[in-house]
């Protein structure tokens, strides 16, 4: 565990939208739907026991149901999974850091398979802050370019190319990742 330091309060402060209120533009959740506007902040980190997997070029990649799914206001739920269910062997370490004011320090991986990369596809929090802590020794992936299913159907990306969250049938949006939601 990591104590929260100074820029993550600051960015943390900053934060309108935090589950409280589903702001006009959100869609309201129909029968057995969750809105991604009634997702807190700080996030919700809960556990899932379907079953998720990703696949790559038709191998599983990683297979489990023990994932957790980090609930953020905005943002569909990004799943982080056991690095004991995942195949360690076609996961390389990437370039690049970035930072998130509720889990910290993110680590970039690559999945490598012979001559076949995946760059930046995966993330882990080596050394989570406060109130992340149960996200040690998991790692998440983004949905695109991988076939990532979560109790048997089918994710979509969220929208944009930085965020990595799931999109499930279940869900209801709008989604942060598109242009123009950046203060959502």
């Amino acid at each position: 565990m990591t104590a929260i330091p100074s820029w993550a309060e600051v960015a943390r402060a900053r934060w309108t939208n935090d589950g409280r209120s589903r702001p006009a533009f959100a869609l309201a959740p129909g029968p057995g739907q969750e809105s991604v506007w009634d997702y807190p902040r700080p996030p919700l980190i809960v556990s899932d026991p379907r079953e998720v997997m990703v696949r790559w070029r038709g191998r599983v990649v990683a297979r489990t149901r023990q994932a957790l799914r980090v609930l953020e206001t905005a943002h569909p739920p990004t799943f982080y999974l056991p690095l004991a269910d995942t195949d360690r062997a076609l996961l390389r370490a990437a370039a690049g850091r970035s930072y998130c004011e509720w889990k910290g320090r993110a680590r970039y991986g690559s999945l490598v398979d012979g001559e076949q990369t995946l760059e930046r596809i995966a993330w882990s929090y080596p050394a989570p802050l406060a109130g992340a802590e149960v996200l040690h020794d998991r790692v998440a992936f983004h949905a695109r370019g991988l076939d990532c299913t979560v109790g048997g159907v089918a994710v979509q990306p969220q929208p944009g190319g930085f965020y990595g969250g799931w999109i499930t049938p279940e869900l209801v949006g709008p989604f942060k990742g598109a242009a123009g939601s950046e203060g959502w």
